[in-house]
């Protein structure tokens, strides 16, 4: 498989990671669009929401806990902070590796995009 994201959670490509485990990888976004811009990932490759099954239920919710903890590290979860799953091209998902942006830092205007 020739996923990036793939690749980068087995360590063969670098990221500038702030999180690990043996679920997910979190590391910065290389274009950041808030102070705090993390990509949380699953090890195991599920390329979206809509791809996911009942089965990954538990990986599902140790990304959200992940993007939990990034908040709290980069300073963000007293201020507020979004938690973005793109889900397919319309949505802007880039990379068919399920990933969820977790985004800081400063006031993030709604409605997005």
């Amino acid at each position: 498989m020739d996923c990036i994201f793939c690749q980068i959670a087995k360590g063969e490509i670098p990221a500038n990671r702030v999180l690990e485990n043996e679920h997910v990888v979190a590391f910065r976004d290389l274009n950041p669009h808030a102070p705090a811009h993390v990509l949380v990932i699953p090890r195991r490759h599920v390329a979206n929401v809509a791809s996911a099954e009942a089965a990954d239920a538990e990986l599902l919710g140790q990304v959200l806990l992940a993007c939990k903890q990034i908040a709290e590290e980069t300073g963000v979860a007293g201020s507020g902070y979004r938690i973005v799953l793109n889900n397919g091209p319309d949505a802007g998902q880039s990379v068919d590796h399920l990933h969820a942006h977790v985004l800081g830092g400063r006031h993030l205007d709604w409605p997005p995009g």
